[in-house]
């Protein structure tokens, strides 16, 4: 066969390839990631910005004070059992460093359900229901069997306020997390364990279209999830932009709760007082002390009285969903 024959019908195969790929098999697909719409653009950014921006979220916040529905739950997916309860209607009232108070209500009846507070090392938790006091450290020595009994304001304070990175202390990493169903950067917080062995205390998850955190997981130096703690709908209150849905979940505990602002005033002068976070023990009522004390108190009893359930969720009989 000649060579220009040869080389004529290669061409020809080739070209006849070329138009079937272009033409057939090649498939254009739109990736539209979640939180998303067809207009906005990923937003590249580094570290330092991720970092910096943690720290402007926190610092614009000093106090509050925030009307919120709550919709508690025990159980977890590893125990393979989650019970959601009714709404409880709470306050909540924040002011730094560390100071925090809820005070929930029953559904309808509106009756105190519970009421608890924390200066950042000391927390106290009364029950009216229950008729019980509660009171002890922050720092949980010997985890408790009775899940309830590990409860403590702070964790709701960990999970509302995002701590800032603390460059003296804190190792960081960044992933860009992001695939056809994900647009995150996520910033790693790396601490060093008393055994000197390297752990993740936290991450932080950032949405790559507004750069809005929507995640924090807490973690202990064992790898096991303290805090899962997700945000969304951010608006502003005040001009200081604050998610307003809050899902919080305790695995390792077995508890959670969501939690919806329906009205939260951030920053007012006089609001957020000293006196605000004063819980004094009424008279009469059991009290539990959980753990030592730091110095001595009179309201000091013997550890082991019997544990308090979760304030939001008695009785539960009357509260459980259908």
């Amino acid at each position: 066969m000649p060579l220009r024959v040869r080389l004529t019908g290669r061409l020809a195969l080739a070209v006849f390839l070329v138009t079937v790929c272009a033409s057939c098999l090649v498939r254009r697909r739109q990736i539209s990631h979640k939180r998303s719409n067809p207009s906005q653009k990923l937003i590249t950014t580094d570290k330092k910005t991720l970092i910096d921006r943690i720290a402007s979220i926190y610092g614009a916040v000093n106090s509050f004070s925030a009307t919120v529905d709550m919709v508690p739950a025990l159980g977890s997916v590893d125990s393979g059992h989650i019970t959601e309860y009714k709404d409880v209607r709470a306050y909540i009232l924040f002011r730094k460093p560390n100071f925090i108070r809820l005070i929930g209500l029953y559904p309808v009846v509106r009756n105190k359900a519970f009421d608890m507070v924390s200066d950042g090392s000391e927390f106290k938790l009364y029950i009216p229901g229950k008729n019980r006091f509660v009171q002890g450290r922050n720092e949980i020595a010997a985890p408790s069997p009775n899940k309830m009994e590990n409860l403590r304001p702070q964790h709701f304070l960990e999970a509302l306020i995002v701590q800032p990175v603390d460059s003296d202390r804190d190792l960081t990493i960044v992933e860009n997390f992001t695939d056809e169903e994900n647009a995150d950067y996520v910033l790693y917080v790396v601490n060093r364990a008393p055994d000197g062995q390297l752990y993740f205390r936290r991450n932080v998850w950032f949405d790559r279209f507004t750069l809005r955190i929507i995640r924090q997981k807490v973690f202990s130096a064992a790898g096991a999830i303290l805090t899962d703690a997700r945000y969304s709908e951010w608006k502003s209150f005040d001009g200081v932009p604050f998610p307003s849905h809050i899902e919080i979940n305790r695995p390792t505990d077995e508890y959670g709760v969501v939690i919806s602002i329906t009205k939260m005033d951030i920053n007012k002068e006089g609001l957020v007082t000293d006196e605000k976070f004063v819980l004094e023990r009424p008279e009469n009522t059991e009290l539990q002390v959980l753990g030592p004390l730091p110095g001595p108190s009179p309201d000091t009893t013997p550890a082991g009285v019997a544990g308090a359930a979760h304030p939001a969720l008695a009785p539960a009989r009357d509260r459980k969903k259908k």
